[in-house]
């Protein structure tokens, strides 16, 4: 009888160690949207199109650092990548204008890049077993919403005795802690048939695939509504919500004020987002990703639209952010699933990175409008409703996705 193959793996271990750290450090910028603001005076938009450069460097940076991971290995793209996050964080801290912050912010997002989910679950991706990938991808992606649970509201409780500079520079050390992990981190050999096949053919053969980019266009939403409310809704909270009851359970839990509600608001989509994500992993292995995908895309949809419409209390922030929260990052597994189950795991990395420079697409969208349309109408209810429309979008495009894996071709 053959014995089973573990699901927890050192290279999966030390990858959810990561993940968490840098994006534990990511989603937390929404909480230094009003102190930075405050300090120097700047506009709204002026700090969102810092975090929108952000997270399109990311995009950018993706598939960079999934190609090196696969030319010159996954750890040294890994060092590289938390190298260039701590040096953004450190020049951040130093920033005093919309400019300098912004030209560092491209720092940082080559760093979430080089420590994220391109090289992360591409290397989670072949050191799986067939039988366990689905769950392990979804086990990663766990690991950033676990970051997520735990980042904005560390932020918000530094930020009560460090400044937000010093606060930038303890993340920088962070993010650097992150490399003592990385013996744990061992890449599989790669088998014939995928050491046969050239970087170049697949990359045409997917490029030519209508499928591929299907899947390109789909994971835009994912990106607007993502980046957007990361950005934003603390801030919206803040502005926006009605009173927190003194007397109630958010009260009694030590949330006092609508400034901590929005920080709390980011850790629970988080929290959710475990069991959703999860939960995705378990459905993939069972059931078409591409179906499963569709059908969290319409739920984002029904969600966002009943919270825009619904008037803002303290009670339906928490309900949001469960909701949104059960659907956050379970398109990740997915996606990144999808695309090596269509095309291989031998530049899943590059393969992914491609498809997520469209979710950094929609990222740099949904924060740098969030800013932009809040400085000209005073209002994110314009930008809520656009996500409802790409969300829509992005659930029809995925129905004809042929989710059948390709016949590899020698280079």
């Amino acid at each position: 009888m053959q014995a089973r193959t573990p699901l927890l793996t050192p290279v999966l271990i030390a990858g959810c160690i990561i993940i968490l750290i840098s994006f534990a450090i990511r989603a937390s910028f929404g909480v230094f949207q009003i102190p930075i603001a405050e300090e120097f005076g700047w506009l709204r938009s002026e700090f969102s199109f810092a975090i929108a450069i952000q997270n399109l460097a990311w995009g950018i940076g993706q598939p960079i650092f999934g190609a090196i991971a696969e030319k010159i290995g996954d750890r040294k793209a890994i060092i590289m990548g938390a190298l260039v996050y701590a040096a953004g964080l450190v020049l951040s801290s130093f920033a005093v204008s919309p400019e300098a912050h912004q030209m560092y912010e491209i720092l940082v997002g080559f760093g979430v890049a080089g420590t994220g989910f391109g090289v992360i679950l591409a290397v989670v991706g072949r050191s799986s077993s067939d039988e366990n990938r689905s769950m392990s991808l979804a086990i990663a992606t766990a690991a950033g919403s676990a970051g997520q649970v735990f980042g904005a509201p560390t932020a918000e409780w530094m930020l009560g005795f460090l400044s937000w500079q010093n606060t930038f520079l303890v993340f920088a050390a962070a993010i650097l802690a992150v490399l003592m992990t990385l013996p744990m981190i061992k890449a599989p050999a790669a088998s014939k048939a995928e050491l046969e096949e050239s970087m170049g053919s697949i990359l045409k053969k997917a490029f030519r695939d209508p499928s591929y980019t299907l899947i390109f266009l789909g994971f835009f939403s994912c990106g607007y509504q993502l980046a957007f409310v990361t950005a934003h809704f603390p801030a919206f909270v803040t502005e926006v919500c009605g009173p927190i009851d003194p007397a109630g359970i958010l009260a009694s839990v030590g949330v006092t004020t609508t400034s901590q509600l929005g920080a709390w608001a980011i850790a629970l989509i988080g929290l959710a987002n475990i069991g959703g994500t999860l939960f995705a992993g378990y459905l993939g292995k069972r059931y078409s990703k591409k179906y499963l995908l569709a059908a969290i895309y319409t739920g984002r949809t029904i969600v966002a639209a009943a919270f825009i419409l619904t008037p803002m209390t303290p009670t339906t922030v928490i309900l949001f952010s469960i909701a949104m929260g059960s659907l956050w990052l379970a398109t990740v597994p997915l996606t990144s699933g999808l695309v090596a189950h269509i095309y291989g795991l031998r530049y899943m990395g590059t393969l992914y990175g491609i498809v997520f420079f469209s979710h950094q697409l929609g990222s740099f969208m949904g924060v740098w409008l969030g800013g932009r349309m809040y400085d000209l109408y005073g209002s994110y209810e314009m930008v809520w409703w656009i996500g409802v429309g790409v969300g829509a979008f992005s659930a029809v495009v995925h129905l004809p996705i042929r989710e059948r894996p390709m016949a590899a071709s020698p280079a």
